[in-house]
């Protein structure tokens, strides 16, 4: 994503936010009460996907997109959080369980990538 672009939006939110000028029904939005709209929205991707309406699918993943920064925002309002530390814990992530791309830069097999990736979600579950 351009950064000025994910600014934007984290400005957006920040502005439907607002405790004085915001949006209503936004600013009153809780963790809990976004809950239902993420499971909606991922409906919405998934039957967008299975009709290969890629500009439906589009919108629907901008749809699925603002309930994480929604999500993010509150999560932060709170002091828990901010969606610079989910894209950060999400890079982290995906560094450390693509062994092959990111430590050892070597050529892998579909099933090695897969067994490493699954082995170390096992070790970090453990932690």
């Amino acid at each position: 994503m351009d950064g000025d672009k994910t600014e934007k939006l984290l400005k957006i939110i920040s502005e439907l936010r607002d405790p004085k000028t915001g949006c209503e029904w936004t600013k009153s939005q809780t963790a809990k009460t976004l809950l239902p709209f993420i499971e909606e929205e991922a409906q919405e991707v998934l039957d967008a996907f299975e009709r290969e309406d890629y500009e439906n699918l589009k919108e629907e993943l901008g749809d699925l997109l603002l309930q994480i920064v929604l999500q993010s925002k509150i999560a932060e309002e709170n002091k828990l959080f901010s969606f610079y530390e989910v894209i950060d814990n999400l890079c982290e992530k995906l560094t450390r369980r693509h062994p092959f791309v990111f430590a050892e830069k070597r050529p892998h097999t579909i099933e090695e990538q897969r067994e490493a990736y699954f082995y170390i979600k096992d070790l970090e579950k453990t932690k």
